[in-house]
Order: C-alpha cells, then sequence, then structure tokens
C-alpha cells in the first residue's frame, strides 16, 4: 500500500476519533486556522506573495456568514457559500491594483486594504461594532440535518476541510501549480516563454482569499460569533506565524503550525500579554533555527538519511 494514502488513512481515523477524548471546538478551530494557513502558504509559498491583510478576507467572511445566518432562515452551507463570495469579490477587486506590485509594496497595499476594511466593519451596523456580532445560530445542513450541537458539528466542520485541503493539493500539483512555483523562482523566465505571471499571480490571489473566506466562515459558525479581532492585523500575523511555524511551501506544514499555535494559544490564554511575546519568541526561533518550519526540516533530515542509503545499495550492487 502506498505510504502516503496509509498515512493519510491513520489521519483520518484519528480525526474521526478525536473528539471522544479532545474538546470538539478545539479540534474545529484547529481545522479552520489549517484552511486559514493552507491558503496564506498557497500565496507566499508558491506565489511568492506576501500578503500582511490576510484576515480582511477572514473577518469579512465571518461577519457575512453571521448576518446571513440571522438575517434569513438560509441554510448553513448557503451562508458558507455566501462568505466565500464575498470575499472573492474582495479579492478580485484588491488584487487588480495589488498584484501589479512585488514585496514589499505588495504587502503594504494588502496591509492598507485591510486596515480599511477593518475601520468599515468596525463603522457598520451590522457588525455590532466593538461588541461583534452575538449569537449567530447553525441554521439545520441542506435545511435538514440539525447540526447545534458542537459534537455533530464538528463532523460537518471536518468534511468541509477535507474537501478544502484536498482542493488546495489538487491546486499545488496541478500544471497551475507548477507554473506558480516557476513564477517564485524565475519570473522573468516564465514572462520570456510567453506567459502573463500577473494573471497567475491574480488567480493564485483569488483562490487563497476564497479559502481564507472559508476559514472565517466556518469560525463565525463554530464560535457563533465574529468579532473585529478576525478583521485585524494580530489574525494576519498569526497566520504567517503558522505558516512559518509548520514549513512554508510544504503541504502539511501549515496545518501542524495551525494546530501548534491554537493549542499555544489555549494553553497561554490566562497569560494575557504574555502569550503575544511567546509566540514573538517562537517566530524568532523558528526564523533562526528552523528556516524551513518543522515539517521542512524533518523532511531536509529524511533526504538526507535516503541519500547514504542510496549509495549505499548502488555500490552493493556493483
Amino acid at each position: 500500500m502506498n505510504k502516503k494514502l496509509l498515512i493519510a488513512a491513520l489521519a483520518l481515523v484519528a480525526a474521526l476519533i478525536a473528539p471522544v477524548y479532545v474538546y470538539p471546538v478545539l479540534l474545529m478551530t484547529i481545522l479552520c486556522f489549517a484552511i486559514f494557513a493552507s491558503s496564506f502558504n498557497l500565496l507566499l509559498g508558491y506565489a511568492g506573495l506576501l500578503s500582511f491583510g490576510h484576515a480582511m478576507f477572514f473577518g469579512t467572511s465571518a461577519y457575512i456568514t453571521g448576518w446571513l445566518l440571522k438575517s434569513s432562515p438560509i441554510s448553513l452551507e448557503l451562508a458558507l457559500l455566501g462568505g466565500m463570495l464575498v470575499s472573492t469579490v474582495m479579492a478580485a477587486l484588491v488584487g487588480l491594483l495589488a498584484i501589479r506590485r512585488a514585496g514589499i509594496q505588495f504587502a503594504m497595499i494588502t496591509l492598507a486594504f485591510s486596515q480599511f476594511v477593518y475601520f468599515v466593519l468596525l463603522q457598520a451596523h451590522f457588525t455590532g461594532g466593538e461588541n461583534g456580532m452575538q449569537g449567530i445560530p447553525r441554521n439545520a445542513l441542506f435545511g435538514l440535518i440539525d447540526v447545534k450541537d458542537s459534537f455533530h458539528f464538528y463532523y460537518v466542520v471536518l468534511g468541509v476541510s477535507a474537501l478544502a485541503l484536498f482542493l488546495f493539493y489538487r491546486i499545488v500539483n496541478s500544471p497551475f501549480g507548477e507554473i506558480l512555483r516557476a513564477i517564485k523562482d524565475k519570473e522573468p523566465r516564465v514572462e520570456s516563454l510567453g506567459m502573463k505571471p500577473e494573471q497567475f499571480k491574480y488567480l493564485a490571489f483569488i483562490l487563497s482569499a476564497s479559502l481564507a473566506g472559508l476559514a472565517g466562515a466556518l469560525k463565525a459558525t463554530v464560535f457563533q460569533f465574529a468579532t473585529l479581532t478576525d478583521a485585524s492585523w494580530p489574525i494576519s500575523g498569526e497566520v504567517i506565524l503558522m505558516t512559518l511555524l509548520g514549513g512554508l511551501g510544504t503541504l502539511s506544514g501549515p496545518m501542524f503550525g495551525a494546530a501548534i499555535v491554537v493549542i499555544l494559544n489555549d494553553e497561554l490564554a490566562g497569560l494575557g500579554e504574555w502569550a503575544l511575546i511567546a509566540q514573538g519568541v517562537i517566530l524568532l526561533v523558528v526564523i533562526v533555527f528552523f528556516r524551513r518550519g518543522f515539517v521542512g526540516e524533518i523532511a531536509a533530515l529524511m533526504a538526507k538519511w535516503k541519500k547514504p542509503a542510496a549509495k549505499s545499495e548502488v555500490q552493493a550492487t556493483a
């Protein structure tokens, strides 16, 4: 049996039995941020675009999904799609300006748009301002399936997360994903082949924002509230930490990074501002000593171990 399939099967079994032993809301939080970190990884790890304002898609989608569920009898899946759609449209508009720049200019443009969106959400009547949007209901899935209980809702979030992460896997392993890697490594060479790198980066930006929107929509339904924190700069910084901690440009890295950061936040919640200091120290250690992230470093070590083994096999056959 293929090793990857075996690992995937074991991970699926572990995910199915996890809520029996672990608080389901904590597990759902990890899944939401795994999607969010993967969306950021698509943008930075594969397209080479650093966004300082990715929280605007996450937070806006959370508010839109909450508003749809509170103001209408719409089914849960349609509300999630509504939040994703708004994030996608927003990314299409922001990307028209931002994608023409690269490096720190791109990062600062996304940060500026994120701050603008933050203050719009602060002033909008439907968001509840500084108090946030409270009491978001979990309407029935497909209008039929009751998901009010967190234990049952976990499996809905798990299914959606599995589909989102599979979509991410298909994107990065498609010809489109190969072109993104080529653009990140040698953009002028891609342009010399007659392709337009801006178009591919623009599409990557939209896809990344859509996945971030899905993550925000799910989080709003998990906690049944949305706050300005979801659209703030610290959340954008946190998703950068998750991606770098797990391993930039790897498939599983952002998932591990999201799990580590969410669990740390849960354990350090009583420390107040010291939790942010702890995050900063962790990020510094990762940047200095684990530049490829935990998953990236483990993969590099395994590759080193395989090379001597391969050489010894060649010598033995010779």
